[in-house]
């Protein structure tokens, strides 16, 4: 790597820690029902959203109310787009005259949209009405975060009080993450990515004579071709701060459309992780101890730190394939030469880590321990920043997780933020940190033995195998990135994906709202003499151990399979 790669990497650090404290702060005080500073001119919007939908926003719900409130908000969203993409034909805003989806595919695409999963297995450019990209999925963009923003906010509530049966106001929370946070950012964002050539408009495709004609199908002669246009950097800005990461072009951020200039690229790479690490800010301020924010912060860097090197240093290696044929240098395969390894490398491991999904290269052509680090950081259940709202309550059970170990080895109950963790917090953490393996790996095992599973490959091998471990990890894990050699638009896989992205969405997030109500209701036990510190750097060590530990343990035979053993081929 390069000096001026070196100081890409600090840069890009420096800038996400400087803004992770304000941010995080200005969260933790819109949570805690105040208007900081320039939110204040958005609290008649918010007013007016209550008085139209009849919400009473101080009326606080059991976590069970919380639950069904998000079940029924979520279940309405899905159907609203599976309904808009089956009958786009007939709504405004369709240049290019885009008829209805198949019914598995707006299936598929509707749950992955509702779970802020984002997968995708259309191009954009060559489905999607402008009315369909705009009121469905970019919609879906910000409710989705918004609904993985509200239940972390209610595992803050729930670990802060003590003795009630209340952790907050779905609606209230929703409402507010939207508006306050995902709103203003996403609309600035948009302006400056709209400023470095994103386009934004709603004009039809614009044809441009080649230079160069060519020749196409039956040997027709092509002179031009078609310049997709359309809304792309509104949807862009939320795409990332939501860590959606669904792209308005088949190509993603790979897309010059998309992500044209250095400044687009960094602006968007920031984008991915800066609410998921503000977040911890958050927690940590609402739970009365910021020691416990920056722990959990520092567990997430600890893990991501190594693998997105190994992102990286992958790349810069020569292959061994071009070595036999007496080419040298970095592995370009897949990469937009103006984006180079380095920020190819660093967005790939920020976009495995946030559960985001977007990409500005083809994670299908990393040599395989690039391919397998992106892999394990979508295995460690997304909780190495993850989700808005998602990585951090998935991390949190991991502590609750950690702290039974601790406990169990000194022979003392455990305890976390004072709350004393029993037989029913385990069993719903066990589920939680348990259901999104098993939706990769049983919807792997579907892809291997099922008929239009193989067909979808274009490779075979331990390659191809790890084509559909990825794709299977991706939406049982809600992240929906892809391996780009893996055609999966099949009703039974887009079938199966979409049960997968909805258990590991709420399989995980109503155990998380249990958690939350059963310790909302217990009392605060004072700290003794055999306190395990949940802030130490003892703790910070066991709880990244903890989270690796169960990550290898559930896909270190699937990685076996795939990835390491097509590099100890590829070494031969």
């Amino acid at each position: 790597m390069t000096s001026l790669e070196w100081i890409q990497i600090v840069v890009y650090f420096a800038v996400l820690f400087a803004l992770v404290k304000p941010l995080g702060a200005y969260m933790a005080a819109i949570y805690s029902k105040q208007e900081p500073g320039p939110a204040k001119v958005l609290k008649p919007l918010e007013s007016v959203i209550y008085k139209l939908s009849g919400i009473d926003p101080s009326t606080e719900m059991s976590w069970a109310d919380y639950a069904k409130s998000m079940l029924l908000f979520n279940a309405a969203g899905l159907l609203l787009v599976y309904a808009i993409l089956r009958t786009q034909q007939w709504m405004p805003w369709n240049p290019q005259s885009f008829g209805p989806l198949d019914p598995h595919t707006a299936w598929n695409i509707a749950v992955s949209f509702a779970t802020n999963t984002n997968w995708q297995n259309y191009g954009g450019e060559t489905v999607l009405s402008y009315f369909s990209q705009m009121s469905a999925l970019t919609v879906q963009n910000f409710v989705s975060a918004a609904s993985g923003m509200a239940v972390a906010v209610a595992l803050a509530r729930g670990l802060s009080r003590r003795q009630t049966k209340s952790i907050g106001n779905f609606w209230s929370d929703l409402i507010r993450s939207t508006i306050y946070v995902l709103l203003p950012l996403s609309f600035a964002l948009a302006l400056v990515l709209a400023s470095q050539g994103v386009v934004q408009n709603l004009h039809p495709y614009q044809p441009a004579s080649l230079t160069e004609p060519t020749t196409g199908e039956k040997n027709a002669k092509v002179t031009e071709q078609l310049i997709p246009m359309g809304p792309a950097a509104s949807q862009i800005a939320i795409k990332q701060l939501g860590t959606n990461g669904g792209g308005f072009f088949n190509a993603n951020s790979a897309h010059p459309f998309e992500n044209p200039t250095p400044l687009s690229n960094l602006l968007q790479m920031l984008s991915i992780i800066l609410i998921p690490a503000a977040f911890c800010f958050t927690f940590g301020q609402m739970v009365n101890d910021k020691r416990q924010g920056w722990a959990l912060l520092a567990v997430m860097l600890i893990i991501f730190l190594p693998l997105m090197a190994t992102c990286i240093g992958s790349e810069t290696v020569t292959s061994p394939v071009y070595s036999k044929l007496g080419i040298s240098g970095p592995n370009m395969e897949g990469k937009e030469v103006r984006i180079g390894i380095m920020n190819s490398g660093l967005w790939a491991a920020a976009t495995t880590a946030a559960s985001n999904g977007s990409v500005n290269s083809m994670h299908d052509s990393y040599l395989p321990l690039g391919g397998a680090a992106q892999l394990f950081l979508m295995q460690l259940g997304e909780v190495i920043f993850g989700g808005v709202g998602s990585g951090l309550y998935g991390l949190v059970v991991f502590a609750i997780l950690a702290v039974f170990l601790a406990g169990l080895m000194v022979g003392r109950t455990p305890e976390y933020l004072g709350k004393k963790i029993e037989a029913f917090e385990m069993k719903m953490a066990s589920l939680t940190i348990l259901v999104p393996p098993a939706c990769s790996l049983i919807g792997t095992a579907v892809g291997v033995v099922s008929v239009q599973g193989i067909a979808a490959l274009f490779n075979y091998g331990p390659h191809g195998f790890s084509e559909i471990l990825y794709a299977f990890t991706s939406m049982g894990n809600n992240n929906g990135s892809a391996f780009g050699g893996y055609s999966a638009n099949a009703p039974l896989i887009n079938t199966v994906g979409g049960i997968a992205m909805l258990a590991s969405r709420y399989w995980v997030a109503l155990p998380v709202l249990a958690i939350a109500g059963s310790l909302a209701a217990k009392k605060t036990v004072p700290p003794s003499a055999g306190t395990l510190p949940t802030h130490s750097g003892l703790f910070v060590m066991m709880l990244a151990g903890t989270v690796v530990i169960v990550g290898a343990l559930a896909f270190i035979p699937a990685l076996a399979l795939g990835p390491i053993v097509e590099h100890l081929r590829l070494m031969k």
